[in-house]
């Protein structure tokens, strides 16, 4: 593992020294200005998340394209050996807070039957834990699994629990439960109120616990669910084919030290809840994002955590519009930023160590990209030359490097029949990835933006509030579109008017990368718009496997 740790960090220091040359060799075209050292100092402040898209990218394609078996050589745990004794005891513990249980329960009966019908339902418990404080929500929601455990054949594996203080937020509910509830269970699965999960997928994950005793988590790769709004299926359609390439490349050289991501997960309790008891930051207040850190407690203290990177029967269900999409980010960011307190704690290995960096990074970086639109728009202004032959090749490299995880699972799913196949034909299958291309480039000016202005509200002490999750495809209209997104598009305005002082060549040249501001107001009312989801999904665009 130390060999293939040190050609990947060596291929990401390769990619990020020619990205920055390239950047480097564009601005200095010219006379070098204050504008354009700023630039490239911020440039290089992205540059390490860049290179690592681009090298997880190039690992997991070549392991899809060439291996057999890639989930399987990935994962390195042996999954699909008969149990060699009873089924270890799993419970299956669902979080919820403020969640309608319509949609949270009909997964659950799935996973539960079919469990039943796999001949090992009696090793499974399902404990729904909730955290919900409204004491009206919280008597639906019991009333709603009462009468899912009087329906059940075995009512008596059907638990609800409810805590009076959501203390600790979700780590809280789930360290609570294994403390007080958990006895008699070995392993336990790990699902938000969104998942769903086969019996097959969760069979095999327990296979595998049941082969390595050291192994503490199987976190499984997780797609997206079908989803009928524009917003979520042209999200979740390009990344499901980033997901794979990239869980497939970092699979495979941080083999025992993987990350989990909080649910479809399976593990071990003994270790987990000896191990992964929170601190608290030193300011006193609560660990948000949960995951990352007990995933490397674990690893730090000699267990092993593994992604198992098969898409199959592993789902979720993604935002389904703007406004909670961008919501959802802002609550990421503020847990995934509280990271930095914890990067010289004890406990931690270096690959631990790590895993928190890489989670930083995932947003570190947005301030920089809006510092370098500014710059951008200055340097137009002032009529700055950076000559269109550099400043292409270095874009679109930089653009390749960014996006390599999906535009590389693209590329895999459109060099193999098979897959072809699964997404109906490679025509459609082209459309729906440059129809979603298109998109990114839209929603990713304006994720940039509102992550920066949720950095600024952090570094002026304002709190992200954790609010209930909408999970129902609804449209957006105007007025709720532009209350949110008028500070973007007042920005954009204000970038496009120094472009425009550069003339219609720098015009051009913006609207890809930053024209998504000018429209963000009628991009969130557009992918809202049911007539535009039904569109899409009458003409099988951006379709996914489960839906064919």
């Amino acid at each position: 593992m130390l060999l293939r740790r040190l050609f990947t960090f060596a291929l990401l220091v390769i990619i990020a020294l020619n990205l920055t040359w390239l950047v480097a060799a564009a601005l200095g075209a010219g006379e070098w200005s204050v504008g354009k050292a700023l630039f490239l100092a911020a440039f290089i402040g992205t540059v390490p998340w860049t290179a690592l898209c681009a090298t997880n990218a190039l690992l997991g394609f070549l392991i899809l394209m060439f291996s057999r078996d890639p989930a399987r050589y990935v994962f390195g745990v042996e999954d699909r050996l008969p149990f060699p004794g009873p089924v270890p005891r799993t419970a299956i513990a669902v979080t919820v807070r403020n969640e309608d249980m319509a949609i949270v329960l009909p997964p659950l009966r799935r996973l539960l039957d079919r469990l039943d019908r796999s001949g090992h339902g009696d090793a499974f418990a399902l404990f729904v834990l909730s955290d919900t404080q409204d004491p009206s929500l919280a008597a639906t929601e019991e009333a709603a699994v009462t009468a899912f455990r009087d329906a059940d054949r075995d009512p008596a594996r059907i638990h609800y629990r409810r805590r009076a203080q959501n203390t600790g937020f979700k780590a809280g509910n789930v360290m609570d439960f294994l403390d007080h509830h958990a006895d008699g269970f070995e392993l336990f699965l790990a699902l938000d109120a969104d998942s769903d999960m086969s019996a097959d997928a969760v069979l095999r994950m327990v296979r595998a616990m049941a082969a390595d005793e050291r192994l503490a988590i199987v976190q499984h790769l997780i797609v997206g669910r079908p989803a009928s709004s524009a917003f979520p299926r042209l999200f979740q359609f390009g990344m499901r084919a980033g997901m794979r390439t990239w869980a497939t490349g970092q699979g495979w050289w941080q083999g025992d030290d993987g990350p989990y991501w909080g649910h479809n997960a399976l593990i071990r309790i003994a270790p987990f809840r000896e191990v992964c008891k929170l601190p608290r930051l030193p300011d006193g207040s609560e660990i948000l994002s949960h995951d990352q850190v007990e995933a490397a407690l674990l690893a730090g203290a000699g267990w092993r955590v593994r992604v198992l990177p098969d898409e199959a029967g592993s789902a979720e269900a993604n935002p389904p519009a703007l406004p909670e999409f961008l919501r959802r980010d802002a609550r990421w960011l503020a847990g995934n930023l509280q990271y930095r307190h914890l990067l010289v704690l004890p406990g931690f290995k270096p690959m631990g160590r790590w895993q928190l960096v890489q989670a930083i990074l995932l947003f570190a970086g947005a301030p920089l990209y809006t510092l370098m639109l500014v710059l951008a728009a200055m340097m137009a202004a002032l009529g700055e030359h950076v000559p269109a032959g550099a400043a292409f090749w270095a874009i679109l490299a930089w653009l390749l490097a960014l996006y390599a995880p999906k535009l590389l699972g693209y590329a895999e799913v459109l060099l193999k029949p098979a897959e072809r196949y699964r997404y109906g034909d490679g025509r459609r299958f082209a459309l729906g990835a440059a129809l979603e291309c298109g998109f990114t480039l839209l929603l990713d000016a304006v994720s940039n933006v509102s992550k920066t202005l949720a950095i600024i509200r952090l570094s002026l002490g304002m709190k992200e509030a954790w609010t209930p999750q909408n999970r129902v495809d609804r449209g957006v209209g105007w007025g709720e579109a532009a209350h949110m997104l008028w500070p973007h598009t007042l920005f954009g305005m204000l970038c496009f008017i120094g472009f425009a002082l550069g003339g219609v060549v720098s015009v051009l040249w913006a609207l890809p990368l930053a024209g998504g501001l000018l429209l963000s107001i009628p991009l969130c009312v557009l992918t809202a718009d049911p007539e535009l989801g039904d569109w899409l999904r009458e003409r099988e665009i951006a379709a996914i496997p489960e839906e064919l």
